[in-house]
């Protein structure tokens, strides 16, 4: 795929996901962070902070071209606000690492660490859609948590059982 086409798909997928994603976040109070609905689940304040953080990887594929996961620096949950902005700066630095990537950048290979092991390897170039899915996924996931807990569920790619306007 050529480098520009590449780029204005990954940028206009990323946008189509930001609103809904941005309302999710913002729904979440800080009283359910502790939040599992099975003991094996993530709790819903990791799920959100997840969520949240995910557009950052692009840029640490894009610009450092490996995440060690030992090492990465997790934001502190505090409020529902602070979860909000730490997700609209790791989507800003997103968007203008993408816009900015270079063929060189997209062609290298991203590698994913664990204390310095390698977990697994792939071309950044594969790695960005994957991680788009991955962010999608989660954010469905956080979708059934704010269901659980009677959180009105947002429009995402169409109404919602609690929009009322259908």
């Amino acid at each position: 795929m050529e480098h520009s086409h590449f780029i204005a798909s990954a940028s206009k997928e990323l946008e189509a996901e930001y609103r809904a994603t941005r309302k999710c976040l913002e729904r979440i109070p800080e009283s359910l962070y502790e939040f599992k609905p099975h003991p094996k689940s993530m709790n819903l304040g990791y799920l959100a902070l997840l969520v949240a953080e995910i557009p950052a990887w692009i840029t640490y594929m894009i610009e450092e071209g490996e995440i060690d996961v030992a090492t990465y620096p997790h934001f502190e949950l505090s409020t529902t606000q602070d979860l909000t902005d730490h997700f609209e700066e790791n989507f800003a630095k997103a968007k203008e690492s993408l816009k900015n990537a270079t063929e060189e950048q997209l062609g290298r290979t991203f590698v994913m660490k664990n204390n310095g092991q390698e977990v697994f390897s792939i071309p950044t170039i594969e790695n960005i859609p994957e991680t788009l899915n991955h962010w999608v996924h989660h954010r469905g996931q956080l979708t059934v948590y704010m269901r659980l807990n009677d959180i009105a569920v947002p429009s995402i790619y169409g109404p919602s059982a609690d929009d009322r306007n259908f």
